[in-house]
């Protein structure tokens, strides 16, 4: 798969399915607004049944003919009216199941009748009934992950054009991988090569369902940003040990596994993690976290901390944040389509100007050394 830039659309929560069917809401977050975006596009988590998906509007993908037929005419929009690649993300809510719509206020949801039970790999993210939870068996947790490795046959019938599986967050597969949250005593628990067993059998047996010419990526939670959970040298080993498997980028988050975590939050601050996995364990990287203008993303790539920058927010308020950067940097190969070309063009010429005065801005706001300072005090007053 080849891209024509490096920024990428985050996938994100956006809890507007009806039933599992996405509807106009997909159409436009996904199609209309992709004329002015990005090279790679990430839909986040297709699951069909209720108890894998975190709240009960989330958007599966694979779960009967009328939710493919659905996502092809979306994706074929995509396609039809852009050069973006479209990506698809899978991942099982696992013990995060069942919660709140993110604009209601984290928590479980009340009406969690619709999942018909939890799956509890060690400890809830918040409390619930003891009959609510289902112990840490085999069955409920690698039986029900299971559910994913069947999957990627649905998005390829789609179209998308890439899969990225979902092993960060505090998510099921993230719960194996964290020993803050997996306490199993069996061969799935313990020691690290234990803990990634499961997140490695899914993982595989999706890539030997993935078309081999299309690429795949997983997710992970770089630390846990808590005593005794996955630390950056952690993320070294659980990404090559993905790389092994097969995986082609890793997408490098961190945290949201338990409740008490302590993340030191700042611009940028998930890159250092992308730069550690990217450099030590000699994998293609992406970052994502608190990336917010092209000058940072151009920062990140010429430094060799990632090879793709995913942004979430900035595209989520500016569909044309990468049209303006193209425009920003002259850039001028970047698509557009021909309906919105007056607007590419009057964009690229205005921020000839606008990078002018801004240059221009600069020097002129630049702080004198000491010397002219020095020279200033010095210079005889001018005769009255």
């Amino acid at each position: 798969m080849t891209l024509s830039n490096r920024a990428v659309v985050s996938p994100m929560c956006m809890y507007s399915a009806n039933e599992g069917m996405p509807g106009d809401f997909h159409l436009v977050h996904y199609g209309i607004a992709r004329h002015r975006r990005r090279r790679l596009d990430l839909h986040r988590n297709g699951l069909r049944r209720p108890r894998t998906r975190a709240s009960r509007r989330a958007a599966p993908v694979s779960g009967n003919d009328e939710q493919e037929a659905a996502w092809r005419r979306i994706v074929d929009f995509v396609h039809a009216n852009s050069a973006t690649k479209f990506a698809l993300q899978l991942g099982h809510a696992g013990r995060k199941g069942a919660t709140k719509l993110m604009w209601d206020g984290m928590g479980p949801s009340a009406g969690a009748g619709w999942l018909g039970h939890h799956i509890s790999l060690a400890n809830p993210l918040f409390p619930r009934q003891p009959d609510a939870a289902r112990d840490g068996s085999r069955r409920d947790g690698c039986g029900q992950g299971g559910v994913l490795s069947v999957r990627p046959s649905g998005g390829e019938r789609c179209g998308f054009d890439m899969l990225e599986l979902h092993c960060a967050h505090g998510y099921l597969l993230a719960s194996f991988i964290s020993p803050l949250t997996n306490q199993r005593t069996d061969d799935y628990g313990g020691a690290l090569d234990n803990r990634l067993r499961f997140p490695l059998e899914v993982f595989e047996a999706m890539r030997a369902a993935w078309p081999a010419h299309k690429p795949m990526s997983v997710r992970i939670s770089a630390t846990d940003w808590a005593e005794g959970g996955i630390t950056g040298d952690d993320a070294v080993l659980i990404a090559r040990a993905f790389a092994e498997a097969g995986v082609d980028l890793i997408d490098v988050s961190t945290g949201q596994t338990v409740r008490d975590a302590q993340p030191i939050y700042g611009r940028m601050f998930q890159t250092p993690f992308s730069d550690q996995v990217r450099n030590e364990a000699r994998v293609a990287t992406m970052c994502v976290g608190n990336i917010t203008t092209a000058d940072q993303v151009n920062t990140i790539l010429a430094a060799g901390r990632a090879d793709l920058v995913a942004l979430g927010r900035p595209h989520l308020v500016d569909p044309a944040f990468t049209m303006k950067a193209a425009a920003w940097y002259g850039a001028g190969d970047v698509f557009c389509p021909p309906q919105y070309l007056p607007g590419k063009e009057q964009i690229f010429r205005n921020s000839v100007r606008d990078r002018k005065d801004f240059e221009d801005l600069k020097i002129k706001a630049k702080p004198k050394t000491r010397a002219e300072l020095k020279a200033e005090a010095t210079k005889p007053l001018a005769a009255e």
